[in-house]
């Protein structure tokens, strides 16, 4: 009989570190939480060894609390960096090269975790709530708003009413086909959601993203607080074409939708606000069906293009947005995006797409990570958009320009 392998404990101080030691500590538990969450320090804490060299771990821990270390600088400086960008560019100041971290992140090359080794307790993360599905949505809006979305009779329906949206607002047939193409691979249906793949048993969404931009349901609720007397006025011209009982109709939508409105404006006009109703409330919840409405959801989609459109013009760029530009914009925001807008292709070739993103969407990000620079990742947005483009679904909105 083989005696078994004796277990140890370890006593590790870290009290000239604790912030480190305590972050390393916290990348070895699975479920931890994110590196923003606070922190206590402890200058002592104890490691159970099962078969683990003492030494093999003690290398390890120094690896990665310089790892670490290394880490949290690079990312405060991205974060110095951007203000300072946004600070020179609110008040008419060039952007140069310098204004840039042009370094790329910092990449763990140390030992593995050795073999054994447990890591200390923690206290579990609180959970996070499941991410809703289109059932959901459609629920949540049933309940709130006594709202069910017109959804279209065929995909076509619904392309031609969002090319009529695109066209009135000055978004171009080749920024929205293109897109659409990047965004939903190119076959992508208006009430498609991020990680639910047809035909594929059990899916699950990643995202409450839905249809042909792949809208969040925080951007519903933003754009509904800002633009919703717009949208409401569009839907009240169409039920003037109407005759009863389709106006009729038309009107009990425009009543559930000034309820939205309402709703959406019942917190303060801020990004943060907006994602807390959006994800936190039923009556946000429920908003987030109008995208499949195909009245309401051609308008919404459109609108957060033309809001970087706008954003751009204001910020003084007089020349159209390529559709990867706009692109860009949806993809990282309208700030972010339009820093990458206006950099001229030598710079983009020099900076890293890190820049334009805080750590923890740059490490969920492959196309970020994987592309390293702004032009890397504008060249992979254009081979995206040139393959995806060449799908029906692709070409069926093109053709219902």
């Amino acid at each position: 009989m083989v005696a078994p392998t004796p277990i140890r404990q370890t006593t590790i101080k870290r009290a000239a570190c604790p912030l480190g030691w305590l972050v390393a500590a916290s990348l070895l538990t699975a479920g931890a939480p994110t590196l923003a969450a606070p922190v206590v320090p402890q200058p002592e804490t104890t490691i159970v060894l099962a078969a683990a060299d003492d030494r093999a771990v003690e290398a390890y821990l120094q690896a990665r609390e310089a790892y670490e270390s290394a880490a949290q600088s690079y990312w405060q400086a991205i974060a110095d960096k951007r203000r300072a960008r946004f600070a020179k560019r609110r008040n008419g100041e060039p952007i140069t090269l310098g204004d840039y971290v042009l370094t790329q992140p910092p990449v763990y090359a140390g030992p593995p975790r050795p073999p054994g080794m447990i890591p200390p307790p923690r206290e579990p993360a609180e959970p996070r709530p499941p991410i809703p599905t289109i059932a959901d949505f459609l629920r949540a809006a049933a309940t709130q708003y006594g709202f069910a979305p017109d959804r279209p009779r065929t995909e076509f329906e619904f392309k031609q009413a969002y090319a009529r949206a695109a066209t009135a607002a000055g978004i171009t047939r080749d920024q929205a086909v293109r897109i659409y193409a990047f965004e939903t691979g190119g076959n992508g249906t208006y009430d498609s959601q991020a990680g639910v793949v047809a035909g594929r048993a059990n899916a699950r969404p990643i995202s409450p993203a839905i249809g042909y931009n792949q809208l969040l349901s925080t951007n519903s609720v933003s754009l509904l607080a800002e633009h919703g007397d717009r949208f409401i006025a569009a839907l009240n011209a169409s039920a003037a074409r109407l005759s009863s009982p389709a106006r009729s109709a038309m009107q009990r939508k425009i009543a559930a939708l000034r309820q939205m409105v309402a709703f959406s404006r019942s917190v303060p006009n801020a990004w943060s606000a907006h994602d807390k109703l959006a994800k936190t409330t039923q009556g946000g919840i429920g908003i987030h069906a109008a995208v499949l409405d195909r009245d309401i959801g051609p308008l919404l989609q459109t609108q957060k293009l033309l809001d970087s459109v706008r954003f751009a013009r204001i910020k003084g760029l007089s020349r159209p947005l390529t559709a990867a530009e706009l692109e860009l914009m949806n993809f990282t925001g309208d700030g972010n995006g339009f820093d990458m807008v206006m950099m001229p292709q030598a710079v983009r070739e020099r900076v890293p797409t890190a820049n334009f993103f805080q750590r923890q969407g740059y490490e969920r990000n492959p196309i970020a990570r994987r592309t390293g620079t702004v032009a890397a990742l504008v060249a992979s947005i254009e081979a995206k958009m040139d393959s995806a483009s060449k799908a029906q679904g692709a070409r069926d909105l093109a053709a219902a320009f």
